[in-house]
This record gives C-alpha cells, sequence and structure tokens, in this order.
C-alpha cells in the first residue's frame, strides 16, 4: 500500500481538494484507493460521503480523532493531513507516508507560512535523511499574472521540486459538494483542468518504480 500524505501549516492551501482529488483519480485509474481524514474538520469525509453510486470505489478511513492502522495490500492510501501537522502527530504521520504531496498557493503570506513549514519539518528524520520525497504541487495558479511569476522565483529558491500546477477553476469547488473527482466527470473544458493532474501521477508512479 503505497501511502501518500498531502499537508501544508496553512489552512485553505487545497490540502482536502488535492488529496480528494488525488484520490478519486487513483481509483478511476483502476487501483484499489482508500482516503485517510486526519484533519478534524472531517471535510475529506464529508467528500466521501456525498459520492454518489456507480463511481470508482474511494474506501472511507476516519484518523480524525485516532491514526489507524493502514490498509495492507497493493493500491494506494492518500491521507488528507491535519492543518499544521505538529507534534506527535506530525511525525507518526511523517513515518507513515511513503510521499509528502505540499500544496502551495502563490500568494506571498503561503510562501512565507510554506517556508517556515518546510524549516520545521525537513528536521522529521524519515525527511532530513531523503526517505521521505516532497513533491510541492503549485495550487490555483493563474499562468500570466503577476503573482504566478512570484510564485516561480519562490519555489525555485526551496530546492524541492514542483511536480503539478493545478490552474485556478470553479470546478473544484462543484466537486466538493457533489463527492465526484475530475477524472469521472466529462467534456472537453474538464479534459483541459485534467491535463494538469498528469505530472503529479507521473512523480508518483516513479515513486513506486
Amino acid at each position: 500500500m503505497f501511502r501518500i500524505l498531502v499537508a501544508n501549516s496553512k489552512g485553505g492551501c487545497g490540502k482536502t481538494t488535492i488529496a480528494t482529488q488525488l484520490a478519486g483519480a487513483l481509483a478511476v485509474s483502476g487501483h484499489r484507493s482508500h482516503l485517510a481524514d486526519a484533519d478534524r474538520q472531517r471535510s475529506s469525509l464529508a467528500w466521501l460521503a456525498s459520492r454518489p453510486p456507480g463511481v470508482a470505489p474511494v474506501m472511507p478511513l476516519d484518523w480524525t480523532e485516532e491514526i489507524g492502522d493502514p490498509p495492507k495490500g497493493k493500491g494506494f492510501l492518500v491521507i488528507d493531513g491535519a492543518a499544521g501537522l505538529r507534534g506527535q502527530r506530525s511525525v507518526e504521520l511523517a513515518n507513515l507516508a511513503d510521499l509528502l504531496v505540499l500544496p502551495v498557493l502563490p500568494s506571498a503570506f503561503d510562501e512565507a507560512a510554506t517556508r517556515r513549514f518546510l524549516d520545521r519539518i525537513e528536521k522529521l528524520r524519515r525527511i532530513a535523511s531523503g526517505r521521505l520525497p516532497i513533491a510541492i504541487v503549485g495550487n490555483r495558479i493563474r499562468a500570466g499574472t503577476r503573482a504566478a511569476a512570484s510564485f516561480e522565483q519562490f519555489v525555485a529558491g526551496l530546492g524541492r521540486p514542483i511536480v503539478a500546477r493545478l490552474r485556478d477553476s470553479q470546478l473544484y469547488a462543484d466537486f466538493a459538494a457533489t463527492g465526484v473527482s475530475l477524472f469521472e466527470a466529462r467534456g472537453s473544458r474538464v479534459r483541459t483542468f485534467q491535463d494538469d493532474w498528469y505530472p503529479l501521477l507521473a512523480f508518483i508512479e516513479r515513486q513506486i518504480s
């Protein structure tokens, strides 16, 4: 079971959106997919409860109060980490994960918070030793804007790879309410935004191989 932790220190960075959409994308690809909600806001569990019948199954795990045992066997476990990821809980989740996905918004406040977060978690043993890779995902990117250009400069100075850039779209808010993922929708407009996810999915496949 390959375990992906989605986390950042700042609320509103799109952590739950990325966790739910990633779990849905993996399920649509035919993988056994689990989604663990470790955030007491329970947003991922609400998304799972809204999923309509007939879509690719994503198995729910409620870790909002206590971190449980990961499922065994082949497949993926996506963990929606608690905002902040501090204390012993952060160590436990980091020790469970095979990959840390770090969503970052293109804003000065989010970039400063991300730098502080990285400075802190890079002291964790598994990250410091390189056993837990970090994949940065730019979220709500609007190409051609000053904020996007500033974001690229910021990421270049982190020394960590940015593996995907997700464009801003109302589609994600719509999917949050209906319990479906981008990969379960149809239409040319949806396919355009699906393309944003392929670099992240390819990065995950490389980590497994």
